[in-house]
């Protein structure tokens, strides 16, 4: 692999206006499809093989235009100290209010709370339900603005009016703070090269890389129905890794610079040796991502196949764009150790001998590794301790900061109407088998008024055909209590008495219901989706390193890393540490997709910095070295980079903890710290200590598997011998 990707580097290096015109032709023709794409609403939401999406599915069977999945909303009033809402002037505005929300050309139906008896015993506050024909991630924005004007009349009247409801979902806004994550990505650029020029390279390819990809995805957001999530997890990965990626390819070219090579060989031997590292390492990311679709949500796995075309539109830019714009740069790019003018008084290179920060941090690991493993693991174990604590469930308006008008509906619809009114249960009724189907639909009211935790049954809604019926059960608790979830297991569990008693089927949907089977498909996916992704990377380093051990270590240290990353996720959304500085307004469970979400990605990234640091060790090893010098020299040439390519990463994804969105937040502050974890404790202590303690044992490899095993020369063995035999590539005098 290294000899042709040494003549890809060195054909775009000759053939840099071709390259960069092509880069720029790519760009400007996603730019375009993204301009003329029709405008896209938000992805429609479904969960195949789970009961509440079987309800939901029959439900549109047998009632037809009810739009079962459709948005809702609920406009709670509450009237004024002293006054109840049944008094005239505060009935007249609710009433006004409720013609006015019928009005919408996406509102399927609107629920007056004088006749649907939706006011609170003690006559203070009462609700509107509204229900349309789009689900909350479909709807216009037309249809939100004219629910919160409607709203707006009633205050005017004197009414306390909050809003709830997934009709109000919007998409995510990042906020600035993004921005700084990209500032910061530059500072450590320009202090890693110590030139202005080339910092920018990497910072130029990443943004055009991004620009590509996320252009495609607006662009195909409507035919592939694809979300504003989508393209925000897009940008998130194809920044950090598309800044990595370059930065791993420009320092070697200029380290090549500093051996004496000319500026054309350099860019081919760069692009030969990291540019192998670079494409295993973005294999394993988009294994990770790719592999989320064995969870079987489509929502999910949608976000992890864009941002995965993303991460290969970063590495194809690298092992391309990159030495093209190295051509256009000439002699502004200086060889390793040397500054630039403006940055550094154009001073010479260190002197040779010199140790660097590496080498020294390298030579003490190798000299006392029992004690650097000892205290990594031990600080990573301590790190991890509250992911023993670790619960789950989805957001509901409970989780909403208390600034937001669903947090105050909620809270609201919770004093005057009880806890469990906020997560109502829906138990469909399927009785076209049943022969007496009015008794089959009393029999199962009865059967759940027995249970435990249950506040109210309404009676049984047939739809017009008689054969299937909708029975509203309110708990007890909130929604995302472990006792409402037992409640719906319960009622799930009358379903075979019910079947062999009235051969009616029941089956319970719902938001409260579909976000509790979001959660045990999501909990049920975890270990399948981890033995595929660490077993397929697992093969892919074997290739890579040519080593049984180096591969069981790069997967052990990942678990380490992302419990420990979990553990910060609890402390900081669960238990609330330090909530304050990272603007998390409201505490509670750990979103149920997190995990997975972190195993995947984390997984990926941290592979990243186990080929860069661990490739440069194998290189030195298959070049003479023994195993302690090898770590030592490895460390030498990366750990600078990859301490940079952390550190970069680190901020790109900090900068999405300022997002509005509390799914995004949480993600970028858990891939942060697991980012710091990996890179700082794992890559940068755990694994030289292990190499140090391993020695020659670290790269044992069965001989009848080092045959079989394709070699990919990722240590640019082949140029080494193919500059010895070519005379054209002589190492030319500094």
């Amino acid at each position: 692999m290294a000899t042709y990707l040494y003549k890809l580097g060195r054909f775009a290096f000759r053939r840099r206006h071709f390259v960069a015109l092509l880069w720029v032709a790519l760009l400007t023709l996603a730019g375009v499809g993204a301009a003329s794409a029709p405008p896209a609403g938000n992805s429609s939401f479904s969960i195949p093989g789970t009961e509440a999406q079987r309800a939901f599915d029959l439900l549109e069977q047998r009632f037809p235009g009810m739009s079962a999945d459709g948005a809702t909303a609920r406009v709670v009033f509450k009237a004024p100290e002293g006054q109840k809402m049944t008094d005239a002037g505060n009935k007249a505005a609710v009433e006004k209010t409720v013609k006015e929300l019928g009005s919408g050309s996406e509102v399927a139906s609107v629920a007056d709370p004088y006749t649907g008896k939706a006011v609170s015993r003690d006559g203070t506050i009462a609700y509107a339900s509204v229900k349309y024909k789009v689900s909350g991630m479909e709807l216009e924005d037309s249809s939100r603005d004219a629910l919160r004007e409607s709203a707006g009349h009633a205050r005017d009247a004197g009414l306390t009016v909050e809003i709830g409801g997934d009709a109000l979902t919007t998409a995510p806004e990042t906020g600035s703070s993004e921005v700084i994550g990209i500032a910061i990505a530059a500072v450590v650029l320009v202090i890693t090269f110590g030139s202005l020029i080339a910092a920018g390279l990497p910072l130029l390819t990443a943004i055009i890389g991004v620009g590509i990809g996320v252009s495609a995805i607006t662009a195909l957001a409507t035919p592939l129905d694809l979300g504003s999530t989508t393209s925000t997890l897009a940008t998130m990965i194809g920044l950090a890794v598309g800044i990595d990626y370059a930065l791993f390819i420009v320092s070697r070219y200029r380290a090549e610079l500093a051996e004496g090579r000319d500026r054309e060989e350099a860019a081919g031997r760069a692009v030969g040796t990291a540019g192998s590292a670079v494409v295993f390492a973005g294999l394993t990311v988009v294994i990770a991502l790719v592999g989320l679709s064995v969870v079987n949500i489509p929502m999910l796995t949608k976000m992890g196949v864009a941002a995965a075309g993303t991460v290969a539109i970063a590495v194809l830019i690298a092992l391309t764009m990159i030495p093209a714009l190295l051509g256009y740069a000439g002699r502004t790019v200086k060889p390793a150790g040397e500054k630039s003018k403006l940055l550094g008084g154009g001073r010479a290179a260190r002197k040779a001998g010199r140790p660097n920060m590496g080498t020294r941090w390298a030579s003490f690991v190798v000299r006392r590794p029992v004690t650097v493993l000892l205290l990594g693991v031990v600080g990573l174990g301590a790190a991890a301790v509250p992911a023993a604590s670790l619960e789950l469930g989805l957001p509901d308006d409970g989780s909403q900061p208390v600034s937001t008008t669903q947090r105050r509906a909620y809270d609201l619809l919770s004093d005057g109407f009880g806890p469990g009114f906020n997560g109502p249960l829906m138990v469909v009724v399927d009785a076209k088998g049943s022969a007496d189907k009015k008794a089959a639909f009393a029999k199962v009211g009865d059967e759940i008024k027995g249970l435990k935790d249950v506040v109210t049954v309404t009676p049984p809604a047939p739809n017009k055909a008689g054969d299937t019926a909708i029975i509203t059960v309110v708990p007890k608790s909130q929604p995302s209590s472990a006792t409402t979830e037992d409640l719906v297991h319960a009622i799930r569990g009358k379903s075979a008495s019910i079947a062999s008693a009235t051969d009616a089927k029941l089956l319970v949907t719902g938001s409260t219901a579909m976000n509790i089977d979001v959660s045990q498909k999501l909990n049920d996916a975890l270990l399948p989706y981890l033995a595929l992704v660490v077993g397929l990377a697992f093969l892919l380093l074997i290739v890579v390193f040519r080593s049984i051990l180096v591969p069981l270590k790069a997967a052990l240290g990942f678990l380490l890393s992302v419990l420990a990353a979990l553990g910060a996720v609890v402390a900081v959304f669960q238990w609330g540490w330090l909530s304050g500085l990272m603007n998390v307004e409201q505490t509670g469970p750990v979103m149920s997709m997190m995990p997975i979400f972190m195993v995947g990605v984390v997984f990926g990234l941290a592979m990243d910095y186990e080929v860069f640091l661990v490739t440069r060790m194998r290189e030195a090893y298959v070049h003479g070295e023994n195993p302690g010098q090898a770590v030592v020299t490895g460390f030498r040439y990366s750990a600078r980079v990859v301490t940079a390519a952390a550190v970069i990463m680190i901020a790109v994804f900090s900068g999405f903890i300022g997002s509005s969105e509390a799914m995004i937040k949480m993600i970028g502050f858990g891939l942060a710290i697991a980012v710091f974890f990996d890179a700082f404790v794992v890559r940068m202590a755990i694994v030289p200590a292990v190499l140090a303690l391993l020695g020659r044992r670290a790269w044992w490899l069965p001989a009848w598997l080092d045959r079989a095993l394709p070699n990919v020369d990722v240590e640019g063995e082949g140029l080494r011998t193919d500059s010895d035999a070519d005379g054209d590539r002589e190492l030319v005098s500094a």
